[in-house]
């Protein structure tokens, strides 16, 4: 409890913490929405009932979040579908290393997939700039959620937070014994590239100097792959790199971030696939031994990348985008008629854009989102 004293300004709700977050979540303004859409065959003062009973995070995650991902399942996908979870120990805390590509879902659907197999749920890095509300604070520290500083560009200031991560982080695999979950990069992936930053590689080492192999390897780090049919978010997505290509940079507006999480939540996903990869085991580690710190850390990178490249799984929009943005149907057996109607039909909502946007350049720009997977893992078109 002392050890863990030292990070209370980040770290997730204790269980002596749940009964205070239960009320303030059933006290909320935005109550009411949350739970018809959670348990829609109850009512409101059932709900609330049931919200205020509960008094531990298992009891939370078990009874509520689980629920959560049961609808968002029912509703917005037509297949889920997981591998990889024989690659898992009951008894081993893993940290699990993500791609990015919504904001909630991605690690939503492994602690789903996590709890129907009997493992433990795992922490989950979230970024303080989402935690905008007391009621996001309160959702996300009842679900194992710790928070995330995003330093500014002060090099001290950026040492001191990674470190500070570094250190939380190896403390909750070795000492508290439970798992995290991490993106494999500072933020989502918008552009359908899922490359791991070298410099994620880089803050883990710094908790412990003194042996780079064995700095990585007692974290047991597990790539997880997941893929959508329908890329969550990805207008909003389009709309920002258009931004960033037009005047260099993205200015975020208000209430962005919340309207991302819910767009993630409540959009149509088609079919969704997360595949536990094989851990990054010592040995594999040990073969770049001899490697500068910088060369390892790409190294490790790389397997990482290389092991999500080989579980994502492409869908017909993946080729659809493909063929449509080269003018050549390169994959057409690879999809029906009817679904490049349904992607071409999406393509076109874009339009509504086009009083602010020049649309061409837009619809490349979202084309490319489903597209460069595609040349990514077909074509290896892009280094690892």
């Amino acid at each position: 409890m002392i050890e863990e004293m030292k990070y209370d300004d980040i770290r997730p709700y204790r269980d002596d913490e749940i009964p205070a977050a239960m009320q303030r979540i059933a006290d909320s303004t935005s109550f009411p929405l949350l739970a018809s859409y959670v348990f829609p065959d109850m009512d409101i003062q059932s709900v609330k009932e049931k919200i205020k009973s509960i008094r531990t995070i298992h009891e939370f995650q078990s009874q509520i979040m689980f629920h959560m991902n049961t609808q968002v399942i029912n509703r917005t996908m037509t297949e889920f579908t997981y591998g990889g979870i024989e690659h898992l120990a009951t008894d081993t805390r893993y940290l699990f290393m993500g791609n990015h590509r919504d904001i909630v879902m991605d690690s939503s659907l492994m602690q789903y997939v996590l709890y129907n197999n009997g493992h433990e749920t795992s922490e989950i890095t979230f970024g303080a700039n989402l935690m905008q509300s007391q009621l996001i604070i309160d959702i996300g520290k009842s679900n194992k959620m710790f928070r995330v500083e995003r330093p500014g560009s002060n090099i001290k200031e950026f040492y001191r937070a990674s470190l500070y991560l570094s250190e939380y982080i190896r403390y909750v695999i070795c000492d508290k014994h439970q798992s995290v979950w991490i993106a494999q990069r500072n933020g989502r992936t918008k552009d359908g590239i899922d490359l791991t930053d070298q410099g994620i590689i880089k803050m883990l080492g710094m908790s412990r100097l003194d042996n780079k192999v064995d700095s990585i390897a007692e974290l047991h780090i597990v790539p997880v792959a997941i893929s959508y049919e329908w890329e969550p978010c990805d207008v909003l997505k389009a709309l920002e790199l258009y931004e960033r290509r037009q005047i260099g940079r993205y200015i975020k507006k208000p209430g962005e971030d919340v309207n991302s999480i819910l767009t993630g939540i409540t959009q149509p996903k088609g079919k969704v696939h997360l595949e536990f990869c094989k851990p990054i085991e010592r040995h594999e580690l040990v073969e770049y031994d001899a490697c500068t710190v910088g060369d390892f850390n790409r190294a490790v990178a790389g397997l990482i990348d290389q092991r999500i490249r080989n579980a994502y799984r492409l869908t017909s929009n993946n080729y659809i985008a493909h063929d449509l943005r080269y003018g050549k149907p390169d994959f057409a057996d690879k999809y029906t008629e009817e679904q490049k109607q349904a992607f071409m039909k999406h393509v076109c909502e874009l339009k509504q854009y086009e009083e602010n946007c020049d649309i061409e350049a837009l619809s490349d720009i979202l084309l490319s989102i489903y597209s460069n997977p595609v040349d990514y893992i077909c074509k290896r078109k892009y280094p690892f």
